[in-house]
């Protein structure tokens, strides 16, 4: 690996690192030079810079609370810096809003989905700014062009739909889309692949490499960074508010970034799981609903990990949620320890002992006006207290509990939208294990957070299957699947393609079965030819229904 220089998280180096770095680039780019934000005395942001030359990519990286969040809005427009300069092209560049940003030329790609679900694709794509004809919006000029953006992404969504019942991550789609149609001269992209899969992102990344070809300038935020080093021209890191470190190169050691987001030595990798225990857990038996998933069949033990992989829309998540009752299944059994569990909602699951954390922590997960101790004790209140009413001193120790088990960075006295994605996170897994489940269902567990969020929940995790519950994890990093699970069960097109055990789970594999149709399936049967043997013996394996 090439040397690596750390710069100092001082606001006085920082500034002049940023002056040298503007000066290098002359008039032409977007140059930030000693941002500062401070919110009621506290100092969030305390002499960032950072510069992005048109046709480059720049990888901003660092833990949840590091900065990223607030150094973006600040170039989009959202929020105003208390002090620092940035300069679009040589020229001054201050937007107040949202809207100035856009019109210079710059834009942000949101993490958060902010769409109108009762509105149409399209008219997602174009709001604000509709073109009208004869007094009457162009409904056919802005399906058009939408389905020619999403066309690019690689998305067949029909613009003519409602957002409303799409997936997180088509609705990610629709927000690059969206981005993508003012023609910006510079990008931010804010974990745009957080809810996406391999597949997805790498549409993404294919129209980030057309982009910079065209010029545009882009400012790539992600926790992943694998991703980082294939994207990044440079890399910029935060800590704490302040510059960390910075690459002037994209070959950099994992080990050197996370040190330097972190602030100390940190053993980045995983661990086989604990052994599983011989009790089956959780049966599940011809599973389905009519036009979204048919036919799942698995079971997971005790102490037992089961992750599930596929392509988004796959059936993953509507599979889960319907184990879970946020769905009515309209075919098949679940059984809980031996038990058949009619499912009616949520609460026939929960009273099973069948806990899930859902992917989208803002809109299903947590009520984001409550505290963090409020949000955990809710779903529990009438079994934490005989009276039926819960006290404050009832509520602070069983956040105190949890945010100790949990490693939860923040005050969850506050409202939780105030805590990072991060502690966030760990609050919505936090409110699921008050009291422990017998079986966890975890749907992109650490979607958006950092490194050592991401440690730290991997660490739950194994720490509960090793007291014995049984934990399905659905996730759209293959690192992730592979690196937690005993077993690996792949999806696609709504149907089970296979279960891998952990042995027999390679990326190639799970791929395979993954972008596998019915016809591909059939041909891998056993009566097949041998060629496919390997392929024969993965979707059987530890699966007593044949796909």
């Amino acid at each position: 690996m090439i040397s690596t220089e750390a710069v100092n998280a001082d606001p006085a180096t920082a500034n002049h690192t940023a002056s040298h770095t503007a000066s290098q680039a002359g008039e032409s780019g977007l140059v930030c030079v000693g941002l500062v934000k401070k919110y009621g005395g506290v100092t969030v942001l305390n002499g960032v810079s950072l510069s992005v030359l048109p046709g480059n990519v720049v990888g901003l990286v660092g833990e949840n609370g590091a900065g990223k969040s607030t150094t973006s809005a600040i170039i989009a427009g959202m929020v105003q810096a208390d002090d620092g300069v940035m300069s679009l092209d040589g020229l001054p560049y201050q937007p107040r809003t949202p809207a100035d940003a856009l019109k210079a030329g710059v834009a942000l790609i949101h993490q958060e989905i902010r769409m109108i679900p009762e509105l149409s694709v399209a008219e997602n794509i174009f709001l604000g700014r509709l073109p009208l004809r004869r007094g009457k919006i162009d409904r056919r000029s802005i399906n058009e062009s939408s389905a020619h953006m999403l066309g690019l992404l690689g998305s067949d969504t029909d613009p003519r739909r409602p957002v409303a019942g799409l997936s997180i991550a088509a609705q990610q789609e629709i927000e690059i889309a969206r981005a993508l149609t003012r023609d910006p001269r510079f990008i931010i992209f804010d974990e745009p692949s957080a809810s996406l899969g391999e597949s997805e992102t790498a549409r993404v990344f294919d129209q980030i490499h057309l982009l910079r070809e065209r010029g545009v300038g882009i400012v790539y935020i992600s926790h992943r960074l694998d991703e980082i080093g294939e994207l990044a021209d440079s890399i910029v890191c935060l800590r704490d508010g302040a510059l960390a470190a910075s690459w002037s190169e994209r070959d950099v050691a994992k080990s050197d970034i996370v040190r330097a987001m972190v602030g100390r030595e940190f053993v980045f990798g995983h661990s086989a799981p604990s052994d599983k225990q011989a009790d089956v857990a959780l049966e599940v038996t011809g599973l389905g609903r009519t036009g979204v998933f048919e036919d799942i069949n698995f079971s997971v033990n005790r102490g037992e990990i089961l992750g599930i992989a596929g392509l988004v829309g796959a059936g993953r998540t509507e599979m889960v949620r319907t184990i879970a009752g946020a769905d009515r299944a309209t075919a098949g059994t679940v059984t809980v320890e031996g038990v058949p569990v009619t499912i009616r909602g949520p609460h026939s699951s929960i009273a099973a002992g069948i806990a899930m954390v859902p992917e989208d922590r803002k809109n299903q997960g947590l009520n984001l006006d409550r505290s963090g101790a409020e949000n955990m004790t809710l779903p529990w209140e009438r079994k934490l207290t005989k009276s039926g009413i819960i006290t404050k001193r009832r509520i602070i120790d069983v956040a105190n509990r949890q945010r100790e088990f949990l490693d939860i960075r923040g005050n969850v006295d506050i409202p939780v939208s105030s805590l990072s994605g991060g502690n966030q996170q760990k609050v919505l897994l936090g409110k699921w294990l008050v009291k422990t489940p017998r079986v966890l269902i975890l749907d992109e567990p650490t979607r958006g957070v950092d490194v050592g969020a991401k440690m730290t929940i991997y660490q739950t995790i194994r720490s509960l299957a090793e007291q014995g519950v049984a934990i399905i994890v659905v996730s759209s990093e293959l690192e992730e699947v592979l690196g937690l699970s005993h077993r690996v069960l792949v999806m696609a097109g709504g149907r089970q393609r296979g279960i891998l055990s952990r042995d027999d789970a390679t990326p190639e594999r799970i791929m395979d079965l993954a972008l596998a149709t019915n016809s591909v399936v059939q041909a891998l049967s056993p009566t097949n030819a041998t060629t496919a043997q390997w392929s024969t013996h993965t979707v059987n394996e530890g699966n007593t229904h044949d796909v």
